[in-house]
């Protein structure tokens, strides 16, 4: 147990501290119902508490939060467990306990165990019937079993007003004065107080209370919870803990999933500490995947800070070997990483292909494809990572047959679907290693949209959290914070819909895949002009070069498939267009047209073009780029 708070500040020394995340999340993931009393599994199964507990430990959290979030009278009786409230408490200290010291004697480092005290899930005085006075006592209920377990601190959490704030804070002093005491609001979209204070005002009363430690946890996810740090920072010396949701909850098949990625919420941790922050961690939707990438930019933090105190101090004296480990090598400009990097650096219209990979071994029609859109002037070829979650010949293999064999340059699809952050790491340093330089991060289509629908999905990150992978390997650094000797150099590409239904996640989205790192984008193939202009006005305070995708279409019947199938938005004068021919020549003639007219009126917008070969006619794609190309020579026609 810590004696007191000069101890708690002796321990961590200013240093960034990672909390866990959730506990409900896990269980539920493991199929507890969300109609079980979750804190009563300490006594019920134990085995499954101390199993979180401990995978939380092992993705890098040193603080672990007791399951003991609803073990208060209240919430108990409603589930007939009132008189039980001390028993389950000290249960969840136990543990909690008992996963940090099998940590310590694994010798792997101290863990401590954080009491974590809920809101009472009822209204106060003068909103309900329950009085200040019974809240307090609640309060002091469970948290004197916490304390009798033998807690090192107290999380008081998810605090909805400040003045259920102030008597869970009372009563922690009151019966363990001897506990550091963390004390946590929850914030709207606003980032206010649910009862409507703000986050200074709430700072203000915190510290005055006398909390150790104040903050924000839960919300509606990293932004609003940053947003309310930044507030309280500004008005109080005291540490600050930052513990958001991964995001706002969506409905995915039935269930509520947190979408936030881990790279997210490791950006959020940089973030976080930059404002101030000393402890940081999750709540709702929080995995340990997520405590896993916080606890990474919280070591690059960490070497940062040593390598800057030693340049200092003058001491950089521990050799090459050390300082390596936390030593960057930032990528060359950006216009000599690759030709696409050139070409979008000095703003040149880019001209792209898309190659899609054969089912088989035999790739010669695919090479003779690039062979002669390079001999039309195309700038390079686009190589898909199986789209629509089919069996292919790896893109990799392909890009680099394409290369060896025609010389013209190639864009690798790179998706998470299938690989988890360890297999991600080594293809791509195997990518850079044979001479591949332009990635376009993606996260992929589920298995279930192709022919192996039982197939298993990986997902460790979406493409935001690839992004920031590939940036770090641009800058000589693995996922660890670890050197790799040399800077990886790739140009950085990532995807965009501007006709998704959800437009605003997909800006949001966007937004943070330039915050990544992104520096170019390649839409989706567009027939709505309007769409493509919208997104483009919409995205101007973070824009990065776009370039549109184009598909010619085939037949009315592919303009069926477009618009029913996958849902693209498609006008209905193209589709007239298509229904007038009269022969499939005809139709493949009117789809060039339709898309070379789409492509002169977007020109002007966009900083390049993608445009798709529709089931391997190549000439087609060449045909429509044809003409934003300067005439050949006569020599090269």
């Amino acid at each position: 147990m810590i004696d007191n708070v000069r101890t708690l500040k002796d321990i961590f020394a200013g240093r960034p501290v990672l909390c866990d995340g959730a506990m409900g999340t896990v269980l539920y993931a493991r199929g507890v119902f969300i109609n079980r009393c979750y804190d009563e599994l300490n006594l019920s199964d134990p085995a499954l508490i101390l199993s979180v507990h401990e995978e939380y430990l092992q993705s890098g959290a040193e603080i672990l939060e007791t399951n003991t979030f609803g073990a208060n009278r209240f919430r108990l009786a409603r589930h007939g467990l009132a008189s039980r409230t001390a028993e389950i408490n000290q249960a969840g200290v136990r543990l909690a306990r008992q996963a940090a010291d099998h940590l310590k004697d694994k010798q792997a480092g101290d863990a401590w165990v954080a009491g974590s005290v809920g809101p009472l899930g009822v209204h106060l005085e003068p909103l309900g019937k329950t009085g200040l006075d019974e809240a307090r006592a609640a309060f002091a209920e469970q948290i004197a079993a916490l304390a009798e377990a033998g807690a090192d601190m107290l999380m008081i959490e998810t605090m909805p007003a400040l003045n259920e704030a102030r008597e869970a804070l009372l009563a922690a002093k009151e019966v363990a004065p001897e506990l550091p005491v963390f004390a946590m609001i929850t914030v709207d979209d606003d980032s206010n107080c649910l009862d409507g204070s703000t986050p200074s005002h709430a700072a203000e009363l915190l510290t005055e209370w006398g909390a150790d430690v104040i903050g924000c946890n839960c919300s509606t996810g990293p932004t609003t919870v940053l947003t309310a740090i930044e507030a309280m920072r500004a008005v109080t010396d005291v540490p600050l803990v930052a513990m958001p949701n991964a995001g706002m909850p969506r409905a995915v098949e039935g269930r509520n999933i947190y979408l936030c990625s881990p790279e997210y919420m490791a950006s959020f941790a940089r973030k976080a500490i930059k404002a101030g922050a000393q402890y940081v961690g999750g709540c709702c939707g929080t995995t340990p995947n997520h405590i896993r990438a916080m606890k990474s930019a919280i070591r690059a933090i960490d070497a940062q800070t040593r390598n800057q105190a030693r340049t200092d101090s003058g001491t950089e004296a521990h050799g090459k070997a050390s300082a390596a480990i936390e030593t960057e090598t930032p990528p060359a400009p950006l216009a000599e990483r690759s030709r696409i990097g050139a070409l979008v650096a000095e703003g040149t219209f880019v001209t792209l292909v898309e190659i899609v990979s054969p089912r088989g071994i035999d790739c010669s029609k695919e090479i003779e494809g690039a062979r002669l859109l390079a001999s039309r002037g195309v700038h390079a070829i686009n190589v898909p990572d199986s789209p629509r979650a089919s069996a292919r010949m790896s893109a990799q293999s392909l890009c680099i047959q394409i290369q060896q064999h025609t010389g013209i340059e190639t864009v690798l699809h790179y998706t998470c679907r299938d690989r988890n952050v360890l297999s991600i790491q080594s293809d791509l340093l195997g990518a850079s290693s044979i001479g591949l330089r332009n990635i376009l991060c993606l996260t992929g289509d589920p298995p279930k949209l192709g022919n192996y629908p039982d197939a298993t999905a990986v997902f460790d990150v979406d493409a935001i959290g690839l992004v920031n992978i590939v940036r770090r390997l641009n800058h000589g650094l693995d996922i660890g914070a670890n050197s790799i000797g040399a800077s990886t150099n790739f140009t950085i590409g990532v995807a965009a819909n501007p006709g998704v239904p959800d437009i605003e996640q997909e800006l949001r989205r966007f937004a943070w895949k330039v915050e990544a790192g992104a520096e170019y984008a390649i839409t989706q193939p567009v027939f709505d002009l309007r769409l493509l202009e919208s997104f483009l006005r919409r995205i101007e305070e973070f824009r990065i070069p776009v370039i549109a995708g184009i598909w010619p279409l085939t037949s009315l019947r592919n303009a069926e498939f477009m618009r029913n199938d996958l849902r693209v938005s498609m006008p209905e004068e193209v589709m007239q267009r298509m229904a007038k021919v009269e022969s499939p020549e005809a139709a493949r003639a009117e789809g060039v047209r339709i898309a070379q007219e789409m492509l002169a009126e977007a020109r002007p917008m966009v900083q390049g073009v993608q445009v798709s070969a529709p089931f391997g006619r190549y000439a087609l794609a060449a045909d429509v780029i044809a003409s934003v190309l300067p005439p050949r020579p006569e020599s090269a026609a």
